[in-house]
C-alpha cells in the first residue's frame, strides 16, 4: 500500500510558527519514557513545550480514550475504532495542538495520525482510501514536522507493555500477536514511504541508548526549525508594527 503523503502541511506552514513532533510505535516500544526524556531536554534548553497524547489530550478526548482502550479486544470493530480515534483527534487538534502551535510552542504528542493508518489500516485491514479520508478530515491536513517511530520486536514489546501496565488500558495489548506483527510492518512501511518526515529508531537496548538515537535524529533539524521560528516571529512583529 502506498503511504506517500499527498499533502506536506506541517506545524510550521499550516498552524503558526510552533514545532510539531509525534512519537509513534507499537505496544511496549518505550514511547512514554522517551517522550518524557525528550521533553525534559527541550525544556532545559528554555523552549516552551506542550506534552500531550492520543487518544486524549483534552477532557473530551480523554473520555473517548477510556472507551477505546479498555474492555475486551473485540469491543469495537475497525470502523468504530476509526470513527472514535478520528473524533478524539479532531478535538485534540482543535482545542490543544493548533492553539499551542499558533503561539509558537513546541508540541510533542504520544501518537498522531500514523497510528490510525497503521493500527486500523495494516493491523485491522481497513481500506486505506477510507482511512486517508478520515485522517484528512480529523487533522485538517496538518502533519508533524517530524515523526519518530520507535521500532521493537512485536512479541517482546507486547510482553513488556503488559508487564508494566498500571491500569486497564490493555485492549490492544490483548489482541493476537499477528495483529501486532502487522502493526510493526505498517509502521515500517509508512516510514519508508515518508523519509523526509519520519525517522525509524531502533528501540532495542538501554533507555540511554535509545534516547541518544532519538536525539541524533532531532539535533540536525534544530537549527533549521529555530531559524524558521525566528523568521515567523519577525514577520509577526512587522505586522503588529504596521
Amino acid at each position: 500500500m502506498d503511504q506517500q503523503e499527498e499533502k506536506k502541511q506541517t506545524g510550521n506552514d499550516k498552524a503558526g510558527h510552533g514545532i510539531f513532533i509525534s512519537f509513534e510505535g507499537g505496544e511496549g516500544s518505550g514511547k512514554t519514557t522517551q517522550i518524557r526524556l525528550f521533553f525534559e531536554v527541550l525544556a532545559a534548553r528554555g523552549l516552551e513545550v506542550v506534552l500531550t497524547r492520543e487518544p486524549g489530550g483534552t477532557p473530551q478526548a480523554e473520555q473517548l480514550r477510556h472507551l477505546i482502550l479498555t474492555g475486551d479486544a473485540d469491543a469495537w470493530d475497525a470502523t468504530e475504532e476509526l470513527m472514535l480515534f478520528s473524533t478524539a483527534r479532531h478535538n485534540h487538534l482543535r482545542r490543544k495542538i493548533l492553539p499551542a502551535l499558533a503561539e509558537g510552542k513546541w508540541v510533542i504528542t504520544d501518537r498522531f495520525l500514523d497510528s490510525t493508518t497503521v493500527y486500523q489500516g495494516y493491523g485491522r485491514d481497513f481500506p486505506m482510501n477510507s482511512i486517508r479520508k478520515f485522517n484528512a478530515l480529523a487533522t485538517k491536513g496538518v502533519r508533524p514536522d517530524l515523526s519518530i517511530f520507535l521500532d521493537i520486536d512485536s512479541e517482546h514489546g507486547v510482553k513488556r507493555s503488559l508487564a508494566r501496565a498500571g491500569n486497564d488500558e490493555t485492549r490492544f495489548e490483548n489482541m493476537r500477536l499477528e495483529f501486532h506483527r502487522k502493526v510493526r510492518d505498517g509502521f515500517r512501511a509508512v516510514a519508508a514511504a515518508n523519509p523526509r518526515r519520519v525517522v525509524l529508531i531502533d528501540a532495542a537496548g538501554t533507555i540511554e541508548e535509545v534516547q541518544q538515537r532519538v536525539w541524533n535524529a532531532v539535533e540536525p533539524r534544530l537549527e533549521k526549525w529555530q531559524k524558521a521560528q525566528a523568521r515567523a516571529n519577525k514577520r509577526a512583529l512587522s505586522k503588529e508594527a504596521a
